[in-house]
């Protein structure tokens, strides 16, 4: 069977598509191993963003955390792999109990329960 030419183009679009999710799953885990590096070890979870993509939330085993976006989920997946880290399956339980917040998160989590962040007026 002869190979067409609108075959080839969508298996270099293919190609190309996927060679940029590895490039960006590479750049990913990089940065959750500095992360992790940063914060004695990581623990994440996926969560789904919608179009938008998926987040990777990050818990420190020091109880610091932080987040990326990935632009999908198989991309937030392989990145994860790559870095070498646990992924749970819901932030929940042990996980969630080993985050560690500031006054800075008090003051927006309470801000957002009474119309905005500690110190607005109105």
């Amino acid at each position: 069977m002869a190979e067409t030419a609108e075959h080839r183009t969508q298996q270099t679009d293919d190609s190309k598509q996927a060679a940029r999710a590895e490039r960006k799953a590479a750049r990913l885990a990089k940065q959750i191993g500095s992360f992790a590096k940063a914060h004695g070890g990581a623990e994440g979870q996926l969560a789904h963003l919608g179009q938008m993509g998926t987040r990777i939330v990050l818990v420190g085993e020091d109880g610091g955390w932080g987040d990326l976006v990935a632009p999908s989920y198989a991309v937030a997946e392989s990145a994860t792999r790559k870095a070498g880290i646990t992924v749970h399956e819901d932030f929940d339980g042990d996980f969630a109990a080993k985050v560690r917040t500031g006054p800075y998160e008090w003051s927006r989590m309470a801000g957002i329960q009474v119309g905005g962040p500690s110190g607005h007026k109105r």
